[in-house]
């Protein structure tokens, strides 16, 4: 089902100010490495936010997801203080690793590996 347009604004207002919120925290460089947020999805009632977390050469990206998910209360306190004349009520959020950057390495590696073979034939 496609997201509808309070749902895709609601989304967009939540990844611009999480994005600040990760920034202030220092959750966006986690163990030499980068945490961005890729995407968020939010449910048609607007009650439930998925926020899905790109890692860029973090070494244990669980670690980082679970330090993510201690500091849950701090970004929703955080969230709410921005948000607050922008939305009713703050969406419940849980945080899911986005390994779309994994697949597309895989694939690349996938596609070098063809080549390489093409060209021996």
């Amino acid at each position: 089902m496609e997201e509808g347009k309070r749902q895709k604004q609601v989304g967009a207002v939540i990844k611009e100010e999480m994005n600040h919120i990760f920034r202030h925290l220092g959750l966006n460089m986690i163990s030499g490495g980068m945490v961005s947020i890729s995407d968020v999805k939010i449910t048609p009632d607007l009650l439930e936010a998925r926020i899905y977390l790109s890692f860029f050469q973090v070494q244990d990206n669980v670690a980082a997801l679970k330090l993510i998910e201690q500091k849950a209360w701090e970004i929703k306190k955080e969230l709410s203080q921005k948000v607050k004349t922008q939305l009713r009520r703050i969406p419940v959020i849980h945080y899911y690793a986005d390994d779309t950057l994994e697949h597309v390495f895989h694939m690349e590696e996938l596609f070098k590996k063809l080549n390489e073979n093409s060209d021996k034939d």
